[in-house]
């Protein structure tokens, strides 16, 4: 009988990537090579780079933003965190994964590694998403609801295929990397709104990278480790537990083509964004002003309230999981950025007020024929007696309203100056530009080493979409 990771090995092994769905990886390189950049000053990102430094090793991978060098799976938890540590990277609504942070930062040390061409990461990065968006078929919703955090337990499997790729492992050791990588993958939800949620990125992208290294080295493991009686699926409460016809359609429908990635243009959990959007419309259409506003109320699906779990946020952090903060700062400023939700913008008292006006409940009837997140109702109430509402199916850089190309390097720059000088910047846009030529991926992590120690953060204007 096939099983599960063998099934996933030979489509790894064996599958052409289409030339489309490796230009919509390119894309998303694009985005999270930015995003990181402008993480790798944040605290979460330091902390790791601090640990990985004091653990030295051999200098084979960038630690993208900073000066230094670290071995790959190191550099991969480096890179991993700084990716999610400003919850600014992109969303996949079949997997409810982040998938680019996990699978570019992985790709990224492997490909140093290997020397590989950058179409080898391309290729790699689709297997994974690929496989993510199968395994977040039969684990969500239950899996999400649950408790974990997906983008940690799948991204750990989708970075084992992405990196069993690009080190061309052939198919039993990249089945035995997929079943070494199933019992990696781990991530709480509890631990949202803490510097421990983006570390979640970087451990499934490091524990992708050392899931494959080992296999490569021989390390056994199970062929049953996703699909049998004690297997991942079982353990982790998937929804349904019969993979066949997903499997069936590996490489003839492709996920990233078909649903695609789902692009940030907010720096905060991607529950807060159709909320966002539908207010920051009623604010531009109607010019309010943070003082016209008597109350909102906001109206979700029922995944949404396990997401956005601080009414009263005391962090940053914890902040970019509030809908009271995210539909304050949205009201108050006429736009969410980097900047938002930096600590002298949550202690200003007419955010604050603002704030506690601010109501998220939830409405059964969103989410109903919608993915989980991605629908809102937002009601805001007028000091003059007004009632204006709005809704949002979708945000904007959703895959039905993408974010155009101005849209999507505008956002790199302003993320990149946090790390690189401009021209630096600029520099990186333009091998990012060609990335799929690139004969070896060092061509382009070469350019995206950044200042020396000290944070750049603030520097750079806002990006505002």
């Amino acid at each position: 009988m096939s099983t599960a990771t063998g099934r996933f090995a030979a489509f790894v092994t064996g599958v052409l990537v289409p030339d489309a769905a490796a230009s919509a990886a390119a894309q998303a390189f694009l985005d999270t090579i930015g995003v990181t950049l402008a993480g790798s000053a944040e605290p979460a990102a330091r902390a790791v780079q601090r640990v990985v430094a004091l653990e030295g090793g051999t200098p084979a991978a960038t630690v993208l933003g900073t000066a230094g060098r670290a071995s790959a799976t190191a550099a991969a938890l480096a890179n991993g965190t700084a990716a999610h540590a400003l919850d600014f990277d992109d969303m996949c609504f079949v997997s409810l994964a982040h998938p680019s942070a996990p699978l570019v930062a992985a790709a990224l040390a492997a490909g140093e590694l290997a020397g590989a061409p950058a179409r080898r990461l391309l290729d790699g990065y689709v297997l994974g998403f690929e496989i993510e968006a199968v395994l977040g078929r039969a684990l969500n919703p239950a899996h999400y609801q649950r408790g974990w955090h997906c983008t940690s337990t799948l991204g750990t499997v989708g970075a084992a295929a992405c990196v069993a790729r690009i080190l061309d492992l052939d198919e039993a050791a990249t089945a035995r990397a997929l079943a070494i990588a199933a019992s990696e993958a781990s991530g709480l939800k509890e631990n949202f709104g803490t510097m421990t949620k983006p570390l979640h990125a970087g451990l499934a992208a490091r524990n992708g990278v050392l899931a494959a290294l080992l296999a490569r080295e021989q390390l056994t493991a199970s062929s049953l480790a996703i699909d049998g009686p004690q297997g991942m699926l079982t353990a982790m409460d998937a929804t349904r537990r019969d993979l066949d016809d997903d499997l069936d359609r590996l490489g003839t429908r492709w996920e990233i083509l078909e649903t695609g990635i789902t692009v940030k243009l907010y720096p905060s959990c991607a529950g807060t964004h159709p909320a966002l959007d539908a207010l920051l419309d009623l604010r531009r259409r109607h010019g309010l002003d943070a003082d016209d506003v008597a109350s909102v109320e906001v109206a979700v699906d029922g995944v949404t309230p396990t997401v956005l779990i601080y009414d009263r946020p005391r962090t940053g952090l914890e902040a970019k999981f509030s809908m009271p903060f995210c539909g304050a700062a949205a009201l108050a400023d006429g736009a969410v950025t980097i900047e938002s939700f930096e600590e002298d913008r949550l202690a200003d008292p007419r955010l604050q007020q603002l704030l506690a006006r601010v109501t998220m409940r939830e409405d059964p009837e969103l989410g109903r024929d919608a993915p989980a997140l991605t629908q809102a109702a937002v009601t805001v109430r007028l000091r003059d007696g007004r009632e204006l509402t709005g809704r949002a199916d979708g945000a904007r850089g959703y895959p039905n309203r993408p974010a155009s190309r101005e849209e999507l390097e505008g956002k790199f720059l302003a993320c990149a100056r946090r790390a690189l000088d401009p021209g630096a910047a600029a520099a990186a846009l333009a091998a990012l530009r060609r990335f799929e030529t690139l004969e070896d991926v060092r061509a382009l992590t070469g350019l995206l080493a950044g200042r020396p120690a000290e944070s750049s953060a603030g520097r750079a204007p806002a990006y505002r979409p």
